[in-house]
């Protein structure tokens, strides 16, 4: 493999924690970029502290290859409509201009499932973009801004990865909170037992941005999912199956677990990331084709249990 010079960006978020430390050990020289101070450290990565909706004062003193921009605001709800709208479109614009002034060849981009909004219909990466939150519409903005910096040159190579729900170490998000709950012994499904929850284990993802990429296509799209479509009660199966055996589940009308997460709501969600929003989304499902993969003749490494294994290996049980 030849040595890269790779920008990350959002390098100390969850993803890109993963994605360096799937880089390190291929002789690339690696700049993590992010505003906040990285998670963990590696020798051989330089860290740059740095906002990516101005980049105009970056100093990198030589040719980027590559650049990862996985920098956004992205957990909902938790902010501003407008903060999405910040750094997820002025990012991309910030990130495109470098990647001119540094004559970069490569952009992948992580975009999101939420460009396609809630849907019980199956919906693929040739399907209508219909957003419903200030996330979706700004992931959905910044992606045609990468697409413009792409086109203006047919020497350059742009992925663009709509990520579904990603699981794993470090993850802090849906997938953590469940298994918090599951901890608990019990398990509420909020009205509905098979609302489908388009997700992907992040090591998983990673390999197929890889393969994606690999392919050397001009501009290539496509949906970061298992190929198993998993309900939310197939979910906490595996769950239950991996690691929590004495869990009891429970259905309760939407309209009583509605009322009692505006309560808890008021008290932080004692600690569980319990919210009305939250509860909404679990009813609704994101059922999401990952028609690119699958023509493409990727071969997954992971399904749900064995990622929920692996997950569980890393964090001695933890989940964390």
């Amino acid at each position: 493999m030849d040595s890269l010079n790779i920008l990350i960006t959002g390098a100390s978020g969850f993803i890109g924690t993963h994605l360096i430390r799937s880089l390190i050990g291929n002789n690339h020289n690696i700049y993590a970029l992010d505003r906040l101070p990285p998670r963990e450290q590696h020798d051989g990565v330089t860290y740059l502290q740095h906002d990516v909706r101005d980049l105009t004062s970056l100093e990198i003193p030589e040719k980027i290859d590559r650049i990862y921009n996985f920098a956004a605001v992205h957990t909902t709800p938790g902010h501003e409509d407008i903060e999405y709208f910040d750094t997820n479109i002025f990012g991309a614009i910030e990130v495109t201009e470098l990647a001119k002034k540094h004559h970069t060849q490569e952009i992948i981009f992580t975009s999101s499932i939420s460009v396609y909004g809630p849907n019980e219909a199956s919906l693929n990466e040739a399907s209508q973009l219909t957003p419903n939150s200030a996330y979706g519409y700004s992931k959905a903005q910044a992606e045609k801004i990468h697409m413009s910096w792409a086109n203006d040159a047919q020497t350059r190579r742009l992925t663009i990865v709509r990520p579904a729900v990603v699981f794993g170490e470090g993850e802090g998000g849906n997938f953590t909170r469940l298994a918090k709950v599951l901890r608990k012994g019990y398990f509420p499904f909020p009205g509905r037992t098979d609302t489908i929850k388009a997700c992907i284990y992040v090591k998983e993802l990673l390999n197929a941005i890889d393969y994606i990429h690999a392919q050397n296509t001009h501009i290539v799209v496509f949906n970061g999912a298992f190929n198993e479509k998993y309900t939310i009660e197939q979910i906490i199966d595996t769950f239950t199956q991996v690691s929590f055996p004495k869990v009891k589940k429970l259905l309760i009308p939407q309209a009583l677990i509605m009322s009692v997460a505006k309560v808890i709501a008021v008290f932080k969600g004692f600690g569980l990331g319990i919210n009305p929003e939250r509860i909404t989304k679990l009813v609704k499902s994101t059922n999401i084709e990952p028609s690119c993969l699958a023509s493409s003749g990727y071969q997954y490494q992971y399904d749900l249990s064995t990622s929920l294994q692996d997950w569980s290996k890393d964090t001695a049980g933890e989940y964390s």
